[in-house]
């Protein structure tokens, strides 16, 4: 029977432990699945033979709850969760959440504010001496000097503030397995542990050793006062995240007195390897402690899901995804996929239905390039925007072997796709074989898609495709699902107050749902969160790629009147509509044609 690990001293006792090598904590409820990073990690180094326990959620105001599985042998391993705790707590607004899906009963205000630093603090405090590693996406993408949305200021790496040993930036299997490696060997041999030169790590030093071979970034001083500075680091940090191609980095700090040193990423697992780590023995819920709370709701869109690969080069300005997990795509093969529905299919609560065969895109499933494994991605080119790489290989035909393998699987019922479809990648696949199956197996009568906006400025900026694309898609769906008889719509997603958009271009996006007789029902406020592209031409006001200055919505006042043009027929919005037509000078869409977005009474 499968357990999960040790979360109390009692726990640890019937194992028979008397010490755990590692001690996790997390900011999440412990969810052992392993759609959460922690469970990866820590069920990872339990099948390398060391002993690892878990405190989730610890009571952050006192070192106490930093106690409750006694000193660990080998050191802490720290993380924020599975989002950075800052945008878990408050939304684009700066004003508190309601709610923490990773939390127990979906109940907000367990997690403090910049969890990292205040989880290592504890960790000092409980056991002085104790290594304290630093790792997950909060600390992935603050890794060097970062720009704050919360605090409105460039912020020094977290490992210098967290004053953690050492930060594990990316999806980090192959980097704590050297780390714990070189732990155990210091432990044995009674010297401190030499934990420099991991790929996949940050970590702080005096000064630069005499053979280091890098790139210098201009210093945390420079960047925090100067945009222009921070433009340009940022712009050879987003060139460095390839495992291939990737140099090592160093960033000056406190007068050139201390460097932050980031070695190049760590490669992508192996297919092997991804196997292995995602066939490791998780219970595939959440821990019975949380049961009298009502469980912990993240688990419910991904207990029946399966994870079938990693990376994305689609790039998009908006999202980390190229800064954390990397832009070549990595990928399980189908007998793993296999093995996991099956079990998956023996729990008594599965009604047959798989909610999501996928990850950050799921028709993802290769390198967009033979060169990728290679050479790694290319510097200052992306795979598709703004047009398809000559050399893109478009081939869908693994992924609907893999669906089709897992639909005809006795217990299933219905496959669906849920992770999102890149539909310009789908665009450019001459085989129609894909799209057909989509259409007739895998959609739940809506298909989520991301034009994100209509503006050539906007999308440009976004790193999206030309809206004619979608145009083109969005033809090409209808057809289909005329041709086999469906009703079946999109749902497509659209950002507000994204940088380049200025209120002509919002007033153009109105106009297009006017024309398309179309509202929104959600709207996606752009949220500046570190580690994105688009958060440095946030705070810059350049755009890093081109060193131009770009327009960026920043005052809430502009910010409201962008958000309320898309949905410009709900009449509270009615004021903000009125105000930014008139400030653009669109006081003609004021009035009760048939192209005026609202009536002046």
């Amino acid at each position: 029977m499968k357990e999960f690990l040790p979360v109390c001293e009692e726990d640890m006792r019937r194992r028979g432990w008397q010490q755990c090598d590692f001690v996790c904590v997390t900011a999440d409820a412990y969810v052992d699945h392993p759609s959460f990073g922690i469970a990866i990690i820590s069920r990872l180094l339990e099948a390398e033979g060391y002993k690892v326990g878990l405190i989730s959620r610890p009571d952050w105001k006192s070192p106490a709850g930093w106690k409750r599985l006694g000193r660990p042998r080998l050191a802490f391993l720290i993380t924020a969760g599975n989002i950075d705790s800052m945008v878990s707590n408050y939304t684009v607004a700066r004003k508190p959440r309601r709610g923490d899906v990773y939390a127990p009963g979906g109940k907000s205000g367990g997690r403090p504010d910049r969890a990292c630093i205040v989880y290592t603090a504890r960790a000092r405090e409980a056991y002085k001496g104790v290594p304290v590693i630093l790792g997950g996406l909060e600390a992935s993408l603050r890794r060097l000097s970062h720009y704050d949305f919360w605090d409105d200021r460039v912020r020094r790496s977290v490992l210098l503030d967290a004053k953690a040993d050492i930060l594990v930036y990316g999806m980090g299997e192959y980097q704590i397995l050297e780390i714990a490696k070189r732990l155990s060997a210091s432990r044995r041999g009674g010297q401190e542990a030499d934990l420099s030169g991991i790929p996949g790590t940050v970590y702080a030093a005096p000064r630069l050793s005499k053979d280091w071979n890098g790139i210098l970034l201009p210093s945390f001083e420079e960047v925090s006062s100067s945009p222009a500075r921070f433009a340009e680091s940022f712009k050879i940090q987003y060139a460095n995240t390839d495992p291939v191609r990737g140099l090592p980095l160093a960033e000056p700090c406190a007068g050139g007195s201390r460097f932050v040193i980031q070695n190049p990423p760590a490669p992508p697992l192996s297919r092997g390897e991804f196997d292995r780590v995602y066939e490791l023995p998780y219970t595939r819920t959440y821990h019975p402690l949380y049961e009298a709370e009502g469980g912990v709701p993240a688990i419910s869109e991904v207990k029946f899901s399966l994870t079938s690969c990693r990376g994305c080069f689609g790039s998009c300005s908006f999202c980390a995804l190229s800064f954390h997990q990397g832009r070549v795509v990595s990928s399980r093969s189908r007998e793993s996929l296999l093995r996991e529905a099956r079990e998956m299919s023996a729990d008594p609560a599965f009604k047959g239905y798989i909610h999501d065969v996928g990850g950050p895109t799921a028709n993802f499933r290769a390198p967009a390039c033979g060169r990728q494994t290679v050479q790694g991605a290319c510097p200052g080119r992306e795979c598709l925007f703004p047009k398809p790489c000559k050399n893109l290989r478009v081939d869908h035909s693994d992924y609907l072997a893999l669906l089709r393998e897992l639909g005809a699987l006795p217990k299933v019922k219905k496959v669906f796709i849920r992770s999102g479809i890149r539909f310009d990648y789908l665009m450019e696949d001459s085989d129609e074989s894909f799209f057909r199956e989509l259409c007739e197996h895998h959609i739940s009568g809506q298909l989520k898609v991301a034009p994100e906006h209509i503006s050539p400025k906007v999308l440009a900026a976004m790193g999206k495709p030309e809206h004619s694309v979608y145009r083109k898609f969005e033809k090409k769906y209808a057809a289909m699902n005329a041709r086999l008889g469906k009703k079946q719509y999109l749902v497509p997603y659209f950002i507000s107050g994204h940088p380049g958009c200025d209120l002509a271009a919002a007033i153009e996006l109105a106009e297009y749902f006017r024309d398309r007789h179309f509202t929104p029902q959600q709207v996606q406020d752009f949220y500046p969160t570190p580690g994105t592209l688009a958060a440095c031409m946030y705070y810059t006001e350049i755009d890093p790629r081109t060193g131009k200055k770009i327009f960026v919505p920043k005052s809430y006042r502009e910010k409201a009147m962008q958000r309320a043009l898309m949905q410009y027929k709900n009449p509270k919005n009615r004021a903000l509509v009125i105000e930014a037509l008139r400030q653009a000078g669109r006081t003609a869409l004021i009035g009760y044609g048939p192209k005026c977005l609202i009536r002046p009474k």
